[in-house]
């Protein structure tokens, strides 16, 4: 195994994500020398002092910054802890790895964050290249979001999964959950989501979604710059949303109240340069005041639809594809809710408008109204009370 990837595996559990005066050190010496003089196996003269200063001064991030020796003395505590062949041998248990700058694997976007571009990234799924930035858009938002806005989420993950496009987001309740789903049912692509994780890949976080980041891991990525085992704690979360937006050519707002973690990756992909598009709520909703906060402030471009997004993403067009032909070509135009609803019916039997509700997770409401436009389009049919999914319907 390559000394180089060792490394990096061990500076990542060393140093907390965007530690400037790590990233500095090993921009300036190497990961391999990096590690050496950060676990006080090798001296550092001035020179390299002068050169760490410099490098964090050019890149706006010396603020904080107290010298190596007050730095060595904030890594010391975890030298201890440095196993990184015991952490590579459990993310090949797992059936991931870890990649680094130098892998043709590592998505060159990242390269945008300058000093701030993760040491490596843990990353459990298929080993397949990372899609290009202008095929990639974020979907983010609140955790307890509301009916509006799972729909929404859905409706526009679902459809930028159809056109070829990876859904990014961060394995959250709420709006990133909404986003992973859908664009597992609508993906046409190779790689329809990717889930940017602030604790280690091991374990799924939270819990609640283990089911949701499995199926991701299993069809997409779930990645990390944290190795395995780490806790997501906040400062995580706060440094995770970096690489959301560095990864993403959009990130759109969907719901966030006034202060949200969402409306921090909005401000990371401003600071890339990167699009950022929000969608409009009711004024009367606590959940839409982020979006329109960000909408008056002229941060964001509004948007209502998978075809804005797409435009925002790719505005020339040329990476703009055919919706994906996974699908017969009249499910295109249904919604998430017709989807599911439609997925939950039975082809043989028929069942009741209760036992769709249960199956399907919808309201009675929702439903009723969904058989009535399946039954329309002819997927759907009713027989003595009950309804079955048409025989044509394509599933």
């Amino acid at each position: 195994m390559d000394n180089e990837r060792i490394a990096r595996a061990a500076l990542s559990r060393l140093m907390e994500p965007q530690d400037a005066a790590g990233l500095a050190l090993v921009q300036a010496v190497g990961a391999q020398d990096a590690l050496r003089i950060a676990t006080g196996q090798a001296p550092a003269g001035p020179a390299l002092e002068q050169e760490i200063t410099g490098l964090l001064a050019d890149n706006g991030a010396g603020a904080g910054w107290g010298g190596l020796t007050a730095a060595r003395k904030r890594w010391m505590p975890r030298i201890p802890d440095l196993a990184p062949e015991r952490d590579l041998a459990t993310m090949a248990r797992l059936g991931g790895r870890v990649i680094i700058p130098s892998d043709e694997l590592w998505p060159e976007q990242l390269g945008d964050l300058g000093i701030k571009e993760p040491i490596c990234l843990w990353w459990r799924g298929l080993e397949q290249e990372l899609p290009a930035l202008a095929r990639s858009v974020a979907l983010v938002g609140s955790r307890d979001s509301t009916s509006y806005g799972a729909s929404v989420t859905g409706d526009l993950a679902y459809s930028l999964a159809q056109r070829g496009f990876t859904v990014v987001s961060g394995g959250a309740y709420g709006i990133d959950a909404h986003a992973h789903r859908a664009a597992l049912a609508g993906g046409s692509g190779p790689l329809p989501t990717i889930a940017v994780m602030a604790g280690g890949v091991d374990r799924f976080y939270p819990s609640g979604n283990e089911d949701l980041l499995r199926a991701v891991c299993n069809q997409g990525a779930v990645i990390a710059e944290a190795p395995p085992g780490s806790a997501p704690t906040r400062y995580r979360f706060l440094q995770r949303n970096r690489l959301i937006a560095a990864l993403a050519a959009v990130t759109v707002v969907v719901e966030a109240r006034w202060r949200s973690g969402a409306l921090n990756t909005a401000h990371h992909a401003e600071s890339l340069g990167r699009a950022v598009g929000a969608v409009p709520g009711s004024v009367h909703s606590a959940n839409s005041a982020g979006c329109h906060r960000l909408l008056r402030d002229g941060g964001a471009v509004c948007v209502t639809d998978a075809a804005e997004i797409a435009e925002l993403a790719s505005p020339s067009g040329d990476a703009l594809s055919e919706p994906g032909t996974g699908r017969a070509a009249v499910h295109d135009g249904l919604t998430l809710e017709d989807l599911i609803l439609l997925d939950a019916l039975p082809l043989r039997s028929t069942t009741s408008v209760e036992k769709l509700c249960a199956v399907a997770g919808l309201s009675v409401e929702s439903v009723r109204a969904g058989l009535g436009r399946l039954g329309l389009l002819g997927l759907a049919v009713s027989e003595r009370g009950g309804w079955k999914r048409a025989k044509d319907s394509g599933q």
